[in-house]
């Protein structure tokens, strides 16, 4: 998604950006990266809002996720998709609950980020099952041992998995999303598989150093809404299992605050900690 944001500013500004991916850690290397940078508008973080949230709730981190940034706006709300290895004996969601509550702790999920871990446990907690964790530095060695069978269930935003379902390396039992997904209709949503009171949803948001200076944000701000507002970028986003959703700086930085207080809660409530 980083990407095809880059490529339309590119064209608004004039300038060319550079995408430079820092993974690991959940986030916190790129986010690091971009609190202590220069506050001129020249780099600026793409990440999900719910890691980037969690991840200081879970871990002692060198920022404030809150303080130290200021939001330039979102670029697309994502579901997740639940998907097990096709050797696991279940084929919806009710069967994989059935499975894991008769072999307490014997089911291993990967997670590569804190907001994958809480949304797992949020849903082990929900369907009264117990799963055993393990965590992972970076998406592509969790995918690499899902594929290969050595964990056998994974939450992730539906981008990187579709081709996977559709060739049968991975089965998608259930979709967090309030409707069936385009690439993939024939899997329910969880509520259509009778856990209705399960939802989860990332936001990608755009972020700076906290010290921008309001001229820059602004700017920045606007050329996104710009890019948002293009017919096409609904398109792209909808082909790889997403919804285009567009917020300002000032209905991210309101939603960051919801979203941080009811992370807070839930991360208290269920006594997670060390996720990554």
């Amino acid at each position: 998604m980083g990407r095809i944001v880059a490529q339309k500013l590119t064209e608004n500004l004039g300038v060319q950006i550079v995408v430079d991916n820092r993974g690991g850690g959940s986030g916190v290397i790129g986010a690091d990266l971009v609190a202590r940078s220069v506050p001129d508008g020249y780099t600026i973080l793409v990440t999900s809002m719910n890691s980037h949230l969690i991840t200081s709730l879970l871990t002692t981190t060198s920022y404030d996720p809150i303080k130290d940034f200021a939001p330039i706006g979102t670029i697309d709300a994502s579901e997740f998709l639940m998907v097990v290895h096709p050797g696991v004996p279940a084929s919806s969601l009710r069967e994989f609950i059935a499975l894991a509550k008769a072999r307490p702790n014997q089911i291993n999920y990967g997670t590569s980020t804190s907001s994958v871990y809480v949304t797992t446990e949020m849903f082990a907690m929900r369907s009264g099952i117990k799963l055993q964790h393990v965590p992972y530095k970076g998406a592509g060695p969790a995918l690499n041992d899902l594929l290969g069978g050595h964990v056998q269930m994974f939450f992730s935003t539906p981008t990187s998995m579709v081709s996977f379902v559709k060739s049968g390396k991975l089965k998608a039992l259930a979709t967090t999303s309030p409707t069936r997904l385009a690439p993939l209709p024939s899997v329910p949503t969880f509520a259509e598989s009778g856990l209705r009171d399960f939802q989860a949803t990332s936001l990608r948001g755009i972020l700076v150093a906290s010290a921008t200076t309001k001229p820059i944000i602004d700017r920045l701000a606007a050329e996104l809404a710009k890019v948002m507002a293009q017919p096409d970028m609904r398109e792209k986003l909808q082909v790889q299992g997403m919804t285009a959703f567009h917020l300002s700086p000032d209905q991210l930085a309101a939603r960051i605050r919801a979203d941080a207080a009811r992370f807070a809660e839930t991360v208290k409530a269920m006594n997670l900690k060390g996720g990554l």
